[in-house]
Parts: structure tokens; C-alpha cells; sequence
């Protein structure tokens, strides 16, 4: 598969990282010549210096005969050229990343399709979505839905008192007895595992499940925690995400919205009807007591600085607030969530790359989705008559041991899958696997 990645910005690098490893034809374009500096050092493709909407780059770079052109560079309109420019030119399929979402509620009635645009996508409404997910179910760190929540990935972290605690996954599923959940991964010191039978859980892990929805608050029992119950929600920084996500709250929770600039938080007040805007600096420790920041069940720092959100999150945890999440522009920062006591990190450009990643998966790919934090793909495949996964049961099939099969969808019934599930054609798999084990689970499935 040849994919072209105009833009050689975080998320242009970070796509390139991400499908090297999947040994695609990559080719980078970029006019800035340190940052393709930078993508040669850190990534295994290709790089072309030139302006990404010059029909003559393109051209050179052979975008007539690509399979994928993914404009991802930090300007929208660039972005939407170079789309319209690839297809014209014999490109593949084109996604367009854009900060407008207007454009992507209006994607049919304004006609990108006859465009040549295929796909746009933005980081701000895809993480404002994520922020809303992560504040509805307050206990996880991660959570992923299949099939319309009958089935649920949830990345939860150890509770000090959680019953699983130095068992082994063995010992952990006999609590186990209406089997409607299934550990599927552990993070630890770093490191991801996919766990054996005897592999122990230890205090401090993040521990990644598979559960059917009625086997959700069994997982949160088990692991040291509760689902909370609150109205009161705290939002630092009135930027795009900022917005939207105060949009999608609104209706269930009382929002009270932090913003420094004086005009904008007034514009902010006519424009949020439903939520409380308050003009202050999100550094004002008094400030966030005097608005009662002890009473929030969640407090959400979405401001252009990550060093801002960082140290808000720290205080909002020193005064008792339950669930955190911050907004950071650096992807190293992502790791270091749990290290400082913040519970979420996201970047934006990490879930826009995240969502783009789905366009180029292979072998009956339903959907896909990428952790926060931690080397790890879930994938949503769909079982044909001839895969080789229908072959034998799932113990007896040599699947690869940094991969699990966790979940099936059969006849819209979900089962948890053990290792004497053996698929049939036409089921849903879910499956968790590590980077370097993508393209052999694939050949499973194709």
C-alpha cells in the first residue's frame, strides 16, 4: 500500500511511525526542511522537501498512483488543496485535516465527495468527543464502545484495595463466574503485557478489560473502584475543544467555564446559554477556591499551554476533585500521566493520527482504535468463510502471544472468548494486540 502524508507536523510524523511499522511505502512531504530532518531520524520513510500544493511535487512524489493521500499539515485550507489536487491527480482515497466543524456537519450537503475529499477530520471535535466519553464514565482512563456498547474496552487503574491485587489472571477470571469480562492487557513501569494465565496483577497497574455492558460494574469492583455520582464539572480554557466540550456536557451537568481573556469570555457568556463563564486567570489558585473547585466531580484543563493544564490538574487533585484530565501539545507527555497523579493526558494530534490509522488497515477491518499511553491497537474484524481464524479453537491456533482475541459479536449476541472459542464466518471479533503483531493477527482474518 502507497500512502503520500503532506505535512510533516506531529501528526504527519506520528502517522508515518505508526504505518512504518506496518512496513507501508511511505512518502513525507514537507517545505521545512528541519522538520523533515527530524522525520528521517525518527521514522523509516521516505521524505520529499517541496510545497505540498505544487502539482509538480505531487507528481514527483507519484500521488497518481497512491493508495491513500492524507493531508495533515497545520492549514486547513492547504489541506483541503491538496485533497482536491491528489484526486484529480489519480490518488487513491484523500482525508483532510481541519479545524472547522462545520465543514464535516456539512460534508454531504456541500459535496467534498465530488470534490475528491473522502474524509475530513478534526482533532478539536474528535477530542472534545473523547473528553465528554472519559467525563460520562467517570471511573475509566480509557474506554472504547463496540457494537453500540454491548461490548466495552475500559482501561481502569488499580484501586489500593482491589480484590485482584497479586492473583494471577487465572485466579482473577474464578471471580469471575458469569464470564462477561476478560483482562486483556496490563500496563506497568511503561511496558504493556498481554497477559498468560499465570501472569500476576500487581498494585499500580492500569489493567485493560473486555466486558459486556452487565459485566461492567463487576470490573469496577474488582479493581478498587466505583462508578461516582456528580453534577458539578470544571472547564479551564475557553479554546475550540474548550467549547464543544462545554457543548456536549451541558445538557447533563453544570458547567463552570475558566477563561483569562476578558472579550472572549464575555462572547463566551452569550454563546454558552447553559454554562456559567467566569473571566480569570487559570493560575489563580484563589480563584479556583472561590468558585468552589473542591465541589467539581471533574475538572477539564484545555488551554493552549500544557504546562498550565499540568499544574491546574495537580491543584484541582490537591483539593479533592475525583477525575482529571488535561490537554497536552507534547506527545512525550502522554506517558507521564500516571507518574504525576493526572488522570488523563490527551493530544489531540495523537487522536487525530489514531483516527486517520483506521483508513489503512487491512483483512476485514471493521474498526480500529489506538490507547492513550500505551503500545496498543484494538480492532473490531469481521470473521469471512475462509479466514484462517474459523480453522480451529483459539488455543489450538498458534495466534500471536502479543495478541489476544477478547470479544465476539455472534447472530447480535456478545460472548466473551475463552480458549475454546472457535469463530465462525460472519462473527465480530475484538482484538487487542501489540504494534509489532498487527500483520500477523491480519493474515488471521484475511
Amino acid at each position: 500500500m502507497k500512502i503520500v502524508i503532506a505535512g510533516a507536523g506531529e501528526v504527519g510524523v506520528h502517522l508515518a511511525k505508526l504505518l512504518a511499522d506496518q512496513a507501508q511505502d511511505i512518502i513525507l512531504i514537507d517545505r521545512n526542511k528541519s522538520r523533515l530532518k527530524y522525520a528521517e531520524a525518527h521514522t523509516d520513510v521516505l521524505v520529499s522537501r517541496g510545497d505540498v500544493t505544487s502539482v509538480g511535487v505531487l507528481e514527483e512524489v507519484g500521488v497518481g498512483n497512491c493508495d491513500l493521500l492524507i493531508a495533515a499539515t497545520d492549514s486547513e485550507t492547504t489541506n483541503l488543496t491538496v485533497a482536491i489536487l491528489g484526486k484529480k491527480l489519480g490518488a487513491g482515497k484523500t482525508i483532510a485535516r481541519i479545524a472547522n466543524t462545520e465543514l464535516i456537519n456539512n460534508y454531504d450537503k456541500l459535496g467534498f465527495e465530488s470534490l475528491g475529499i473522502d474524509s475530513l477530520i478534526s482533532p478539536e471535535k474528535l477530542a472534545s468527543e473523547e473528553i465528554a466519553f472519559l467525563v460520562k464514565q467517570s471511573a475509566f482512563t480509557d474506554a472504547f464502545q463496540f457494537e453500540k456498547g454491548k461490548l466495552n474496552l475500559i482501561g481502569i487503574h488499580l484501586g489500593d484495595t482491589a480484590p485482584i491485587i497479586d492473583k494471577t489472571i487465572r485466579e482473577a477470571a474464578d471471580l469471575n463466574p458469569h464470564l462477561n469480562f476478560m483482562a486483556v492487557a496490563l500496563h506497568r513501569n511503561g511496558e504493556t503485557v498481554i497477559p498468560r494465565a499465570d501472569t500476576k496483577i500487581l498494585k499500580g497497574d492500569d489493567c485493560y478489560f473486555i466486558a459486556q455492558k452487565e459485566g461492567i460494574n463487576r470490573v469496577l469492583n474488582l479493581t478498587g473502584n466505583q462508578s461516582m455520582s456528580f453534577k458539578n464539572v470544571m472547564v479551564l480554557g475557553g479554546s475550540k475543544i474548550g467549547i464543544k466540550t462545554c457543548q456536549a456536557l451541558c445538557k447533563d451537568y453544570k458547567i463552570k467555564l475558566i477563561e483569562q481573556n476578558r472579550e472572549k469570555a464575555f462572547e463566551l457568556a452569550d454563546q454558552l446559554e447553559k454554562v456559567l463563564v467566569i473571566q480569570g486567570d487559570a493560575r489563580d489558585v484563589e480563584l479556583l477556591e472561590e468558585e468552589n473547585i473542591e465541589q467539581m466531580g471533574v475538572f477539564i484543563a484545555v488551554t493552549g499551554n500544557s504546562e498550565t493544564n499540568i499544574m491546574s490538574c495537580l491543584v484541582a487533585k490537591a483539593h479533592g476533585v475525583p477525575k482529571t484530565i488535561a490537554l497536552v501539545e507534547n506527545m512525550e507527555y502522554i506517558h507521564l500521566s500516571k507518574t504525576v497523579g493526572i488522570d488523563v493526558f490527551l493530544n489531540k494530534k495523537l487522536i487525530a493520527a489514531s483516527s486517520i490509522f483506521q483508513h489503512v488497515r487491512q483483512g476485514n477491518v471493521i474498526s480500529s482504535t489506538m490507547l492513550r499511553g500505551i503500545d496498543a491497537e484494538i480492532y473490531d474484524f469481521e470473521v469471512t468463510r475462509n479466514s484462517k481464524i474459523t480453522q480451529k479453537p483459539l488455543r489450538d491456533l498458534k495466534f500471536p502471544k502479543s495478541a489476544v482475541v477478547g470479544g465476539a459479536v455472534r447472530n447480535g449476541k456478545t460472548l466473551i472468548t475463552m480458549g475454546d472459542f472457535q469463530a465462525k464466518p460472519n462473527d465480530k471479533l475484538i482484538v487487542f494486540c501489540l504494534p509489532e503483531s498487527v500483520r500477523k493477527v491480519e493474515a488471521f482474518f484475511k
